[in-house]
């Protein structure tokens, strides 16, 4: 510690070795600048994955690539706060060791949260498996912990949403959300004793994130999905409730999502809202009241419409446990012919950290934006009708509903989705589920091949864009949290790797040598399995790039031409375009175009 007046330098501590070290960048002062505290950390092991730029832009020979990269299994840093008592007026400085009973392997710990009176100091902790999570209060005259909140789950506490809110910034009360019922409500805990003064809302719908908290008037601001009979359970509304659980008010209505920004002084909000066949509209009211006071601006898609412009359809069929509504959205080709038989395609995304169906206004098929959505009209354009669906195992709904992910991942809400796409065809018998296809990138990429191994019996065609093939490859904080710790054979049984001998149908794999998302070996991985296994596939490694793996690379976009020949010839009985013999330049390029059958 260094005397600011003067100039003094104090040691406070000479303990810290390489392999024991205290982290200068955790150190939290107190508000009275009596006590500071920090973490002590024990490396954990240095995972490093090395890849292999051959064709960098500035010399001839390649470039070697090395990237600090934990994977599940790997031996984490170990982080222990330590408090000190700083020396002054003579009073000697102390070090005081926090017992670590109530933290035991650690996988996250958080930054450090004084109280305003110094006494206490706050941290959450999340132990390695991520089936326990606790708010830790320290004492700061003793360094005694107690545990202000404990949170379990048999399966996983889901740290995508986590919120807590110390009311005025005290240890009295805390605001708290869970899924302990088995939706995600918010609880209002007593900070003393960590039990549970008021649930503050309940129900079979999900608060999806806090907004704002008014301690004076002892109200919150949420958004929630799922809580307005008949309407899309992904739909987001906004909301204020007392702390008490009282006087639940809308503060959004129409039938849409809703992204809602609050005035400082919480007078007035501006809605936002739209859907996908509805353009966003965007209005200013009075909190008190709801009243409207302008509307500021709505979306004029009629140029849009006029261009031939077609909105998705919204479609719902129940799913594995024939009671579950199964939500998603079918696109089809401008010049759709109710006359004619299509191939269908899925644009699968079904990490268990979000749900992706598209809520909001998009127009597919003027614009291809977005990993998630990429293509999907002009992939239709060719004679395909492309749907993505949100199957069990993804967020926003129950914790039974997403709890399907958990060990689990090779799943990927399959046994909906084949539901859904089996109710879709008996209302629409133009969508021929005999020719099957299915596209992804990053997990998708992973679910997409996983469905010609697994449900090899419905999918007949994936295009797989860097996938993360194996969990164990994959990066720790992802994969532990859905797939548990330690790692157990619940990781064989859904890699892509081990179960590449299953393969029917046609594949390609789409791989960028830089990826710094995913581990490019994974996919190299299945391609070693996939030869032994002396199955045929293709695939397109491409240089230079990361994880978009090709779909961005230049105007026109090289791996999304691959993937609508690709789809064209395995399913649409037709072959791509003769692009060789066409203008290459990003001027003269032609859309990828036509209505193949």
């Amino acid at each position: 510690m260094r005397e600011v007046a003067t100039g003094t330098v104090t040691l406070l501590s000479t303990d810290g070795s390489e392999g024991d070290f205290y982290d200068g960048e955790t150190i939290a002062w107190s508000p009275d600048s009596q006590k500071l505290i920090l973490y002590r950390v024990r490396p954990g092991y240095r995972r490093e994955v090395h890849k292999v730029e051959s064709s960098p832009k500035d010399q001839i020979e390649p470039k070697l690539h090395t990237q600090l990269y934990p994977k599940p299994g790997d031996a984490v840093d170990q982080e222990q706060p330590v408090l000190f008592h700083v020396p002054r007026a003579g009073a000697p400085g102390r070090q005081l060791a926090i017992d670590a009973a109530l933290f035991p392997n650690p996988y996250l710990m958080t930054d450090f949260e004084w109280r305003a009176d110094s006494t206490t100091v706050v941290f959450e902790y999340t132990r390695r498996g991520h089936q326990m999570v606790r708010v830790i209060e320290v004492d700061a005259a003793t360094g005694t912990p107690r545990a202000v909140v404990t949170e379990t789950a048999t399966t996983f506490v889901n740290n995508e949403r986590r919120f807590r809110h110390d009311v005025k910034q005290g240890a009295a009360e805390v605001i708290w959300l869970s899924e302990r019922d088995g939706w995600s409500h918010l609880y209002l805990i007593d900070g003393r004793t960590g039990k549970v003064k008021t649930q503050i809302t309940k129900g079979e719908w999900v608060v999806r994130h806090v907004a704002r908290v008014d301690d004076d008037r002892r109200q919150i601001y949420f958004a929630a999905g799922g809580m307005r009979p008949g309407e899309d359970p992904y739909f987001q509304h906004y909301y204020r409730v007392d702390f008490d659980g009282r006087n639940l008010v809308p503060l959004t209505s129409a039938d849409a999502y809703h992204d809602v920004s609050l005035s400082d002084d919480l007078a007035y909000y501006v809605d936002t809202y739209s859907r996908i066949d509805q353009p966003p509209v965007m209005e200013l009211r009075r909190t008190a009241d709801r009243s409207l006071v302008a509307e500021i601006e709505r979306g004029d898609i009629t140029r849009l419409l006029a261009a031939g412009f077609r909105p998705p359809e919204v479609f719902k069929a129940k799913g594995r446990d024939g009671k579950t509504d199964i939500w998603g959205v079918i696109v089809r080709p401008l010049g759709f012919d109710p006359g004619r038989r299509y191939p269908v395609i899925e644009n699968i995304y079904a990490g268990p950290h979000d749900s992706f169906v598209p809520k909001t206004f998009w127009p597919f098929g003027f614009h291809t934006g977005g990993d998630k959505v990429i293509g999907m009209q002009a992939q239709a354009e060719m004679g395909f009708v492309v749907a993505q669906i949100d199957g069990m195992g993804t967020m926003n709904r129950s914790k039974a509903f997403h709890d399907v992910c958990w060990k689990n991942l090779k799943d990927s809400g399959f046994p909906d989705r084949i539901k859904w796409w089996q109710a879709a065809a008996a209302q629409y018998p133009q969508l021929d589920i005999s020719r099957v296809g299915i596209y992804g990138g990053s997990a998708g990429g992973q679910s997409s091949l996983a469905a010609l191994l697994f449900f090899g019996d419905f999918y007949k065609a994936a295009f797989c864009y860097a996938g993360c093939h194996d969990n164990r490859m994959d990066k720790i904080s992802w994969n532990e949290q859905w797939m548990g710790w330690p790692v157990d054979e619940s990781y064989a049984q859904s890699s892509n790797v081990d179960n590449a001998h299953r393969l029917t149908g046609q594949v390609a794999l789409v791989v960028g040598e830089l990826d710094d998302n995913v581990d490019p070996s994974s996919t190299m991985q299945v391609v070693n399995a996939l030869i032994k296994a002396d199955k045929t596939f293709d695939l397109l490694v491409v240089p230079g790039e990361g994880h978009s793996a090709g779909r961005s690379t230049g105007p026109i976009r090289y791996a999304l031409r691959k993937q609508y020949g690709f789809f064209l010839k395995h399913l649409g009985g037709a072959d791509a375009p003769d692009w060789n013999a066409r203008a290459t330049s990003a001027a003269s390029a032609p859309a990828v175009s036509g209505n193949a059958s």
